[in-house]
């Protein structure tokens, strides 16, 4: 959560207009159902009219009513009205607060000249019975007990709404009027709430793409950064998955969180408040509501959590199976492999399925269990509030704005809870994120670092050890040799006897654990990375290319080469030939990864590449294996024509590759056991022998001449 709430930092100003929306918002939400009960209860039980005071009243109603008040209620009585003609008089007061006031105040002796008019007209008409009640200031508090302030107050506004019709008034046009402008009021403020809410989910998404897109830049920097060591720890499905869906659950929990969790707090607390002023007194009922949803989530939350921590790695065992199948999907299918490789992928699919089947279908019971709350909740206010109503202490409108009132503040928690439920799964994608960030680059760069003085390419290596983060053993020990310029350094070895390991080493792809690698006497740890790696041409034993023309992958190490330097490296690499068989040449496409071309053609761009670069040491990492031998041959003549002043090291499998090598070091188990010409290992070193042995025939090793003439 926290680790949520931190990258939403920087936008903190865009966070602060989110929360003014939100209360305008919840203003809005928490002012309509108020208008739903004036409605009601003001404009359509009470005809419009909401206070006992009628704007207009005869004159003999008005010494009626007085006739009934104590020499206070006379006096405010006489003070509220002005005469209009000799037979009506006109309501002056028309201030809200003082009209509550004196309501409050003359209600009772107004109902008592509403029963006497009513007790007058009955007798005038013969009738007899229930109206002949006698009335005394006994029996007021009685009738405030048993009939209700609510019951009292409708009555009070239906003699209101007899004066003022008895004194020529239009009823009908009042209450039309105030149906109207109640209307217009919470059209208003409908219009309102729904300007506010666009503009929350604006820039609530606005903020999570942000975030998204910080997070992937983060991300994509540190693995940029990170070593092969790195690499190693984090899988590339892994990192694929956590630069994409991980970063997507953030963005989205982000953009839902900043509308929900921030507004659930306003709309519950201001419909609390809005409850406690319906004066309904039925507070336990949404106390339980909230108890019974709290309890229900938990359960689901409980049940669904370990799933949910699960589920990220499900979907990075997808991605990871994915992936191998579909970058050896030919290898797949030239042994035959497709209904095996479709098992094992429908295997990681199928427990990707079923934590997801079973988390979906637990949460399905939460939105029919909180409907199931919602309902029961909403049944019992009703069974309450109709007793209440009966007994005159509640109003219909109040009743239907105590239910509105209860839902929002249930659905306030409801939110909440919503949340808790995605926040884990966001949770689990933030620390697998965080994980990447965290993660420090065993290769570093000196905070005092500083450039080459000079620029002669000359490598060496000073008892040089390294072995793999966490391993026990050495991969190379004792590595011990001096590559100059104008010379061509080979190595050549058994498979995995650490050849690709060392040179990997030069341009700090790995760190060494003891010993020294220097560039023209500088110790390449104290370069900075970018000059080391500017100074070197690798090639790896893999030809990679990049989507986009074979002159943007030619100019990839230096962007600034021309038209002529990247096609002379194209000749010198023996790539020429084919780029110009190409309709558009050197503007041809690459697909991505190169799939276009062959794999020898890929390792040609791939040398090509490195030549334009023009560096002053070439590390070529058995570059040359899909080279055919007349290609070979051709190939290496024009680098020893055309690059001359530069230092070679040259990782090969075939000796033909490397006889005319300047010098070869021979590993064998991570160690070099011969160094010299190819003649001199011949005679010194068993293990290029036997090399050399299972790759060249005796005569053309020329082992015949020597036996026949150690023989005579």
């Amino acid at each position: 959560m926290i680790k949520i709430f931190k990258n939403m930092v920087p936008y903190w100003h865009m966070i602060l207009v989110i929360l003014a929306l939100l209360t305008v918002q919840a203003f809005c939400d928490l002012s309509l159902p108020q208008y739903t009960s004036d409605i009601i209860d003001t404009g359509i039980i009470n005809g419009g009219i909401s206070h006992v005071l009628p704007e207009k009243i005869t004159t003999e109603q008005f010494r009626n009513a007085a006739f009934f008040m104590t020499e206070k209620e006379k006096d405010a009585w006489e003070q509220a009205y002005e005469k209009e003609s000799e037979t009506i008089y006109k309501r002056i007061v028309s201030e809200e607060e003082t009209l509550d006031q004196l309501d409050e105040l003359l209600l009772m002796p107004l109902l008592f000249s509403s029963r006497t008019d009513s007790m007058r007209n009955s007798a005038q008409d013969g009738e007899k019975g229930g109206m002949d009640m006698e009335f005394s200031k006994e029996n007021i508090q009685d009738m405030r007990e048993t009939i209700g302030e609510d019951t009292l107050k409708s009555m009070g506004v239906a003699y209101a709404k007899a004066c003022s019709k008895a004194a020529g008034v239009d009823v009908d046009k009042l209450q039309i009027q105030y149906l109207f402008h109640a209307g217009t009021k919470m059209f208003a403020m409908a219009l309102l709430m729904l300007a506010a809410s666009v503009g929350i989910g604006y820039l609530a998404s606005k903020v999570g793409a942000g975030i998204g897109r910080s997070l992937r830049q983060s991300v994509f920097q540190k693995v940029v950064s990170f070593s092969n060591s790195e690499m190693d720890q984090f899988s590339t499905a892994s990192l694929i998955t956590r630069s994409t869906n991980d970063i997507q659950q953030i963005q989205m929990v982000s953009a839902i969180m900043l509308r929900m969790i921030l507004y659930a707090p306003i709309i519950g607390i201001g419909g609390i408040y809005k409850v406690a002023q319906t004066k309904a007194n039925m507070g336990w009922i949404i106390a339980l509501a909230v108890l019974l949803i709290l309890g229900f989530v938990l359960l689901l939350v409980s049940i669904t959590m370990p799933k949910f921590k699960a589920m990220q790695k499900l979907i990075d065992n997808v991605n990871l199976v994915s992936r191998e199948i579909l970058t050896g999907l030919s290898v797949i299918r030239a042994f035959g492999r497709e209904q095996k490789e479709e098992e094992r992928f429908d295997e990681a699919n199928e427990r990707l399925m079923k934590n997801q089947l079973f988390t979906n279908r637990v949460m399905n019971f939460m939105m029919p269990g909180m409907m199931l709350v919602m309902y029961g909740i909403t049944l019992l206010i009703v069974w309450v509030s109709a007793h209440r109503i009966d007994a005159g202490t509640l109003q219909v409108g109040a009743m239907t704005a105590f239910i509105t009132y209860a839902m929002q503040i249930v659905m306030s928690f409801l939110m909440l809870t919503m949340m808790s439920i995605m926040l884990p799964r966001a949770g689990v994608a933030a620390d697998r994120i965080d994980e990447v960030l965290k993660t420090e680059t065993s290769i570093r760069e000196m905070p005092d670092a500083k450039p080459l003085n000079k620029h002669e390419g000359v490598v060496t290596f000073s008892h040089v050890n390294f072995r793999y983060p966490n391993a026990k053993e050495n991969v190379l020990e004792d590595i011990d040799f001096v590559a100059r310029p104008n010379k061509v350094t080979a190595i050549i070895g058994s498979t995995g006897c650490g050849k690709s390991t060392l040179v990997n080493l030069i341009p700090r792809f790995y760190d060494i654990t003891a010993g020294s690698i220097t560039i023209d006497g500088t110790d390449i740890r104290t370069l900075p990375l970018k000059e080391l790696r500017n100074e070197i041409g690798f090639v790896p034993q893999k030809g990679v290319l990049f989507s986009g023309t074979i002159a943007s992958n030619l100019r990839f190490g230096n962007s600034n080469a021309s038209d002529e330097q990247i096609k002379e490296a194209a000749q010198i690499a023996q790539a020429d030939d084919f780029v110009e068989e190409k309709k558009e040449g050197y503007e041809s496409q690459i697909a991505q990864g190169g799939s276009n071309v062959s794999g020898g053609q890929k390792q040609r761009l791939a040398i090509a590449r490195a030549i334009a670069k023009q560096p002053k040491i070439f590390i070529f990492d058995d570059s040359f294996s899909a080279l055919d031998m007349k290609t070979d041959v051709k190939l290496r003549r024009a680098l020893e024509e055309h690059v001359k002043d530069c230092t070679m090291i040259i990782v090969a499998q075939r000796i033909s590759t490397i006889l005319h090598a300047d010098q070869i070091l021979v590993l064998d188990d991570g160690r070099i056991v011969g160094k010299g010409k190819h003649e001199e290992l011949l005679r010194t070193c068993d293990v290029y022998q036997q090399i050399a042995k299972s790759q060249l025939s005796a005569k053309e090793l020329g082992i015949e001449d020597r036996e026949e003439d150690s023989d005579e």
